[in-house]
């Protein structure tokens, strides 16, 4: 187990488990949680015998989003430095959601209470999303006369489409649980009391399988809303004659024939 004072990192059976851990302030992300989680994302996501990533949070809430107590702070900064102190801090804020949504091993937001506005984009970023009953979602960047910044403008609408992707940012409304696997935010919804249970069980159903082939296989669905039809069958093509040369495939190959 590593622990930071903001994060905790858990591995069990090759099943990885990333607790944000900022209870008090529902785990609203400030610049040191920001620079802790990006250190462990990267370590999480270099190491092989890690086969999955189950992102949470301790305490009641899942991520309130950001500290907004940061951005008064931010406020006070002389007026010719706020747009490229702005700036610098999105690089940051962007590091962490694209390690979350390119990390070469499935990964699962496991939504435990509230998840709001950067929050929300935070569990987007993650492949699968389990919550508990109790968990809610709202992109309420709105309501601080800000855009989504983290994702969200991005992985909501190829969850939900264009239209209520935009009626969920316009308004900034709660999102209950029940509604969110009505929506499609949410792909399987959990009791409280076994929502990590739930998703350690899932984690290892879907990490079983080659990790070559599942590396691959996200790099390109991640991109296939964006890539011509041949650009896709290309990658693939060069995907496959990675997974061609693989001790995994080798291996699967000998078993099957060596079964008959």
């Amino acid at each position: 187990m590593s622990t930071t004072s903001l994060i905790q990192l858990t591995v069990d059976a090759g099943i990885a488990t990333l607790a944000l851990n900022r209870p008090e302030k529902r785990n609203a992300i400030s610049d040191d949680m920001r620079t802790e989680l990006i250190d462990v994302l990267e370590r999480v996501s270099a190491d092989r015998s890690i086969r999955a990533l189950i992102l949470t949070g301790n305490g009641k809430g899942f991520c309130a989003g950001g500290d907004v107590a940061g951005m008064r702070r931010r406020m006070d900064a002389a007026p010719g430095d706020v747009a490229f102190n702005g700036w610098s801090r999105q690089q940051r804020v962007h590091r962490a959601v694209s390690l979350l949504h390119k990390m070469p091993k499935p990964t699962f937001a496991a939504v435990n209470g509230s998840a709001n506005g950067l929050g929300a984009d935070m569990a987007l970023s993650c492949d699968f999303v389990i919550a508990s009953e109790d968990a809610s979602f709202a992109w309420s960047y709105i309501k601080r006369g800000l855009i989504p910044d983290g994702g969200g403008m991005y992985f909501l609408p190829r969850r939900v489409g264009l239209a209520r992707a935009k009626e969920l940012v316009f308004g900034g409304r709660k999102v209950d649980a029940a509604e969110a696997l009505a929506l499609g935010i949410a792909d399987r919804v959990s009791k409280p009391e076994t929502l990590l249970a739930d998703a350690q069980a899932w984690a290892q159903e879907l990490s079983k399988g080659s990790a070559a082939a599942l590396a691959l296989s996200k790099s390109i669905m991640n991109q296939s809303f964006e890539l011509p039809a041949e650009q896709a069958f290309a990658q693939g093509s060069q995907a496959q004659a990675v997974c061609y040369t693989s001790a995994e495939h080798r291996d699967a190959v000998l078993a099957f024939l060596n079964s008959k």
